[in-house]
């Protein structure tokens, strides 16, 4: 996966950026993604590892300093805003704070979701 654009990283390389406990979930999240939309084609948009079905980006992810973001698109931050009412979220965006357990069962759903989404575009 790697491209000869220069300053485009592969997820691996993205990945071990971080402190290996922070690597651990980045890789657990993309397992998740990976095996929730095994048609999706992994790149690099944004800086971000971003996965893409059809054409379009379905979900992104990126590690920062308190948080996992994930980007799903707006539509899913309402289709699961009960499921989603703990953590900070914003128009097409989730948090998930490192001091507690990655929802990774409500990610695959997330991941489908989107799935479908897209395919019924």
């Amino acid at each position: 996966m790697h491209s000869t654009e220069p300053n485009k990283i592969s997820i691996d390389e993205y990945i071990s950026r971080f402190p290996k406990d922070i690597q651990l979930i980045l890789v657990k999240f993309r397992q998740v993604i990976k095996k929730s939309a095994p048609k999706a084609i992994e790149t690099i948009s944004y800086g971000i590892p971003t996965f893409d079905i059809n054409g379009k980006h379905l979900v992104f992810f990126a590690a920062f300093k308190k948080h996992i973001g994930f980007f799903p698109t707006p539509s899913v931050i309402d289709n699961f805003k009960d499921e989603l009412s703990e953590y900070k979220t914003s128009k097409g965006t989730i948090q998930f704070p490192l001091d507690k357990p990655i929802p990774f069962d409500l990610i695959k759903k997330i991941v489908k979701y989107r799935v479908e989404e897209n395919e019924s575009k």
